[in-house]
């Protein structure tokens, strides 16, 4: 891939390797554009890696009057799921009737019932169930830690979920199927310019190697990053990105106990947490639950959000109201902290508007000196952002070709039938769809690459060798992170694993003693830094028990 970014010549060069720069390498790749995808890190690594990992319309955003947002991202699910079945899977969602010194009137409980129709009709229903009603009894046998007493019924209703790192880097490696270049750990450092001030290429770092790549058009899909790209085509920092953190804590299940999705109102707050199992034993039931997300505005450093204690009080303080259990930040297993790239719009009346209350919706815009700035956007809508800018870049070259990414299967899905729930195939293959033989065949030539990467996590040895071996996983942290979850699920897990995994990916990478002791000398520093934000967390508990208020 280095190799033919500094020997080809592009028409269209990405910049940012995250869903959304994934989507255009792919959209513009599949019409026979010539293609590249530069990522200063690693796929995934920004927001695209850190969101609610869920693939849906967003019932919050009908109260605010996206009903066109909300029909295009109905839309947009029911491709994802004909096109990656093998990544995409239908989630029950539950929104309990909390009455009784609850936060949930039964009038909020009668509209709760009108923005269910208003869902299904706006394009829920092509999951091809409605939204219906439950009484206390069945409410509670989905989560049954709420408390009794207060619960009067529920709604449930039907959107998706997906795992946002793997769903990204897929999109990345099927761009690479159609001849894309997609190389990560490249940096640019400068936006090159045509005697006429016209874009024409960049140069990136790889590694210390500076690459000079030439392409007509530059497209900048740098989320959060977006406004530093254009500060090198532009020459000032333009500040048209409004940051808005969002963070999510891990809990162990039986601290929840939850068999779907669970949508919790926020006490004395305008918002709601999801609350969604994660992690698939080989039985079915799950290992762990997260909570999320938040919604604050962020002015610190981009590279490297903080879950700080407020967040988690803010989390914690939100479950606890709704279960009875009393989770705690001891309980905590995991943390992680994303930021939207949504894009900042002018106060109306002078009142600037929450993060919560921003819309969602994406721009694509040219620069005066031709660079392609694409912003804003949900995980749900990449494929949608990314045909707008392809349309854009195909228009600034002259080139008339059609997008086909509509009906087009990402890796591993074509020929997908997936396995019974619960089978020792259903792990593999919700990650890797047909490619799962590969990994396998891994195992095949080696046993122990069968074994458990990290004690009580489903991950497999050979996992982290397909990551080095196929998915240019290049760090521990890529690992551990994103190319499995294990991070995610269980820091302390991963934590204690790490030596053995440095030691099975060091000859892959040809990590000598002193990168082996620094790659894990940097996972345990994140770790830590994660931990202390957990530990000195000063949550006073509120639980959902009436009688100890």
């Amino acid at each position: 891939m280095l190799e033919r970014l500094g020997s080809e010549s592009f028409d269209v060069l990405v910049i940012g390797g995250g869903i959304t720069g994934a989507g255009v390498a792919l959209d513009a790749a599949s019409r026979g554009l010539r293609t590249a995808l530069v990522e200063r890190d690693d796929f995934a690594s920004g927001t695209s890696s850190k969101s609610s990992k869920l693939i849906h319309g967003g019932l919050r955003y009908l109260q605010q009057g996206e009903v066109r947002l909300v029909y295009e991202a109905l839309h947009e699910r029911q491709r994802l799921r004909r096109n990656a079945p093998h990544l995409v899977s239908v989630l029950p969602f539950m929104i309990p009737v909390l009455t009784k010194d609850g936060v949930v009137s039964r009038k909020i409980a009668r509209a709760l019932g009108s923005a269910m129709w208003m869902y299904d009709l706006t394009g829920g229903w092509r999951i091809g169930k409605f939204h219906r009603r439950l009484k206390a009894d069945a409410a509670l046998a989905h989560l049954p830690t709420m408390p009794r007493e207060r619960l009067a019924s529920a709604y449930l209703y039907y959107d998706a979920t997906a795992d946002d790192a793997r769903l990204c880097l897929t999109v990345a490696r099927t761009a690479a199927t159609y001849g894309a270049v997609v190389a990560n750990r490249c940096a640019v450092t400068a936006i090159t310019k045509d005697a006429m001030g016209r874009a024409d290429g960049v140069v990136v770092d790889a590694g210390g190697t500076p690459i000079t790549v030439r392409a007509k058009v530059v497209v900048n899909a740098g989320g959060v990053w977006a406004d530093d790209i254009r500060a090198l085509d532009e020459g000032s920092h333009p500040g048209s990105i409004r940051p808005a953190k969002g963070v999510h804590v891990t809990v162990p299940w039986d601290k929840v106990r939850n068999d779907i999705a669970v949508v919790i109102p926020v006490p004395k707050d305008k918002r709601s947490l999801f609350v969604v199992p994660w992690g698939d034993k080989a039985d079915g039931t799950y290992e762990h639950t997260y909570i999320g997300t938040t919604d604050t505005d962020y002015d610190g450093p981009l590279d490297d959000p903080q879950c700080t204690q407020d967040d988690i009080d803010y989390v914690l303080r939100a479950l606890n109201a709704s279960v009875t259990t009393g989770v705690t930040a001891a309980d905590i297993t995991g943390v992680w902290a994303g930021l939207r790239p949504l894009v900042k719009t002018v106060p109306s009346g002078g009142k600037r508007p929450r993060t919560a209350d921003l819309s969602r919706r994406h721009s694509v815009r040219r620069s005066d000196g031709g660079v392609i700035t694409v912003a804003g956007g949900k995980l749900t809508t990449y494929r949608e952002m990314a045909a707008d800018t392809v349309d854009a870049a195909a228009e600034a070259i002259g080139r008339k070709v059609r997008c086909r990414t509509k009906r087009l299967p990402l890796l591993g899905a074509q020929g997908y039938v997936a396995p019974d729930v619960g089978s020792p195939a259903a792990h593999l293959a919700g990650r890797y769809g047909t490619l799962a033989a590969q990994v396998r065949a891994l195992i095949d030539d080696d046993a122990t690459l069968g074994e458990r990467l990290v004690p009580g996590l489903p991950y497999l040895r050979a996992e982290a060798v397909y990551a080095v071996r196929s998915e240019m996983a290049r760090t521990l942290d890529d690992v551990l992170t994103r190319r499995t979850r294990a991070r995610l699920l269980d820091r302390e897990a991963a934590l204690a694993a790490a030596p053995a995994v440095v030691a099975l990916l060091a000859p892959e990478l040809d990590w000598d003693a002193a990168e082996q002791a620094a790659q894990l000398a940097d996972f345990e520093a994140r770790c830590r830094q994660e931990r202390q934000a957990a530990a000195t967390s000063g949550t006073e508990l509120i639980t959902a028990d009436v009688t100890s208020r």
